[in-house]
């Protein structure tokens, strides 16, 4: 099953939970993607995005409400996203989202 699509999310933040809406667009090459996280905060797009298998890896440069770079990792099953969100000295912050449709 393709990883592609358009998934809302939760991640669970220390400012709490944080709805958004993730857009995976695989490149040709079926090894990257592009998209985006759009959610309370604004938009942030998606850099060095990468798919192995059913398992995403990409950054995100966040800045509201502080500037930082967010490293985050996903695995889809089936029309299930699960993974966590990496903000540096915030550690981590589990990710789980659902896709649309």
């Amino acid at each position: 099953m393709s990883v592609a699509g358009t998934y809302d999310t939760i991640v669970k933040s220390p400012m709490g939970d944080q709805k958004g809406t993730f857009t995976v667009v695989p490149g040709d090459d079926g090894s990257s993607f592009t998209g985006s996280m759009a959610g309370g905060m604004g938009s942030m797009d998606v850099k060095d995005g990468t798919i192995d298998g059913n398992t995403l890896n990409w950054k995100m440069d966040m800045t509201v409400p502080m500037p930082m770079t967010l490293t985050c990792t996903a695995t889809v099953d089936g029309s299930q996203l699960t993974g966590k969100v990496n903000a540096g000295a915030f550690g981590d912050m589990p990710l789980t989202g659902e896709r649309q449709g």
